[in-house]
């Protein structure tokens, strides 16, 4: 069953009003591949271009796209996030880890939210580095965990 299309085969948001509040949690991630040239810029935990610092801007991007995220993706539902935590890390090849982490007490998940809030980011990273490079890839965008409604994933 198509769940956003109503017995008129138009598009249509679904009905939650018979769903039970529960606490609802969603975590999402995106990897940031950096060239070289990138990376030699990359000093105690923070990028700064000339656009500023890289990370602290991305983390207040992907927050504020989180919380927008009914106004980018048609049929979401709006939501008033109680939690938006982002972090972003380096692994052992250099690459930037984005870990977007949502929760709602709500009846419909957030695991949007999470997603948007990852790419969105990512997308800010790119945009603040590609005057040093364009190199810069975008990879591995995922829900990596969610929590209440019908099922756990993760």
């Amino acid at each position: 069953m198509i769940t956003h299309v109503d017995k008129k085969n138009r598009p249509t948001m679904v009905d939650i009003s018979d769903k039970k509040v529960t606490l609802r949690i969603a975590t999402a991630s995106a990897r940031v591949q950096l060239p070289k040239e990138v990376k030699e810029i990359f000093s105690d935990g923070e990028l700064i271009t000339k656009k500023g610092p890289v990370i602290d801007t991305a983390i207040v991007a992907g927050t504020m796209a989180a919380k927008k995220t009914h106004e980018l993706i048609p049929f979401c539902h709006p939501l008033s996030l109680d939690s938006c935590k982002i972090e972003i890390n380096t692994n052992q090849a250099g690459d930037l880890i984005i870990n977007c982490k949502v929760s709602i007490e709500h009846k419909t998940g957030v695991e949007m939210e999470a997603l948007t809030g990852a790419s969105v980011a990512a997308l800010t990273i790119y945009d603040m580095c590609k005057s040093l490079s364009h190199e810069i890839v975008i990879t591995d965008v995922a829900l990596e965990q969610k929590s209440g409604g019908k099922r756990d994933i993760g």
